[in-house]
């Protein structure tokens, strides 16, 4: 849900009306009761709905019909994945809405609590290792008993962004044996303070791009770092991999043969399965069984499955970019305002790009 109840009070407050399709918290554990007492209103469809709205704020895209139903001037807010498809962006400016994308938030102090995608990342980090757990037919931690002592697993995080930071600490609280690997060599303290080994390969340049993400390797850095990799890999029981790449495939780090490396009962968990997969086998929504008894968890969008606090998080996200623009009930967007000028792809019928036409 893109808002909660403790969420729509505070706009309440701010003189905002809001209203939700009746039902539509219901499987992320908000019923419609709560909302109700939190001062939202209802309605059974949402086209109908949305045609009377200033703004319209979702988790991913809205459907084509309620896009149309909406008034020229209107706001949309959600993740609308621009870089991606720059195409949809500009379907929405032909409506003459204003877009604004929460995956496009820039990375500076004053936004960090709007940060959508730092927000729903810590979630697909935390989820990720359960799902690892879950599959691996051997236990996380070290185990001292009468029958003999059990080893601890290990576990390598491909990446250390958010999703991968919060991986390794959560595999380290499940008592695995854990190391990391980033491109960036900014972040090897990170990992370390986690309690977990950084892993160094000598890629001949470092990898720091803008806002704190990765940049995109040259094919021949990106070959030397699979062939080290198939070593690093078959080392382990369970690797989680988190590399992205923002509106680009997402890089393969684990080839076939890094698969084939791997002992039997491993596991994989893919975190850019949307986005092409980190590995060579990875099938989106799937979970693949190599011939060698590799497990392989393409599951997408995996904070979805734990809606209730994805739902809380991103709420709060929403709730922080709008609220500095909303002056007695009525939103009004600072085209010059720093946020603004990231988050708002599409104004005026134009499409805008980090505030470029």
């Amino acid at each position: 849900m893109a808002l909660v109840p403790e969420t729509v009070t505070r706009f309440a407050k701010s003189g905002v009306a809001v209203a939700l399709q009746r039902g539509a918290g219901e499987s992320a554990a908000f019923p419609d009761a709560a909302y109700a007492a939190a001062g939202a209103t209802f309605a059974d469809d949402a086209v109908a709905l949305a045609s009377s709205a200033d703004v319209v704020v979702c988790v991913g895209r809205p459907s084509d019909a309620l896009v149309h139903a909406l008034r020229r001037g209107s706001v949309v807010v959600g993740f609308l994945n621009p870089l991606g498809d720059p195409q949809y962006v500009a379907q929405l400016a032909g409506t003459g809405l204003t877009a604004i994308a929460m995956e496009m938030i820039p990375r500076i102090t004053r936004a960090q609590s709007m940060d959508a995608l730092s927000s729903q990342s810590n979630i697909a980090g935390y989820k990720a290792v359960l799902l690892a757990a879950a599959h691996l037919p051997k236990f996380f931690p070290m185990l001292t008993t009468a029958a003999g002592t059990i080893a601890p697993a290990k576990v390598l995080v491909l990446g250390a962004g958010v999703a991968g930071l919060q991986a390794i600490a959560t595999a380290r609280r499940l008592g695995g044996v854990v190391s990391g690997y980033d491109v960036r060599a900014v972040v090897k303290e990170q990992v370390q303070s986690l309690g977990a080994t950084f892993l160094e390969f000598d890629l001949g340049s470092d990898a720091e791009g803008t806002g704190g993400y990765a940049k995109e390797l040259t094919a021949e850095q990106q070959e030397r770092q699979r062939a080290w990799m198939v070593e690093q890999i078959g080392a382990n029981d369970v690797v989680i991999t988190t590399a992205l790449v923002p509106g680009r495939k997402a890089p393969v780090l684990i080839s076939e043969a890094a698969v084939a490396a791997m002992k039997p009962g491993s596991v994989i968990v893919d975190l850019a399965a949307e986005a092409g997969g980190n590995c060579a086998l990875t099938q989106p929504d799937a979970i693949v069984t190599t011939a060698n008894g590799v497990s392989i968890i393409g599951t997408t969008n995996l904070p979805s499955t734990m809606p209730a606090d994805a739902s809380r998080l991103y709420s709060r996200n929403v709730y922080a970019l709008l609220s500095p623009w909303i002056k007695d009930g009525v939103l009004t967007i600072d085209p010059n305002d720093e946020v603004a000028k990231g988050a708002v792809v599409a104004r005026d019928g134009g499409v805008l790009i980090g505030g470029n036409p």
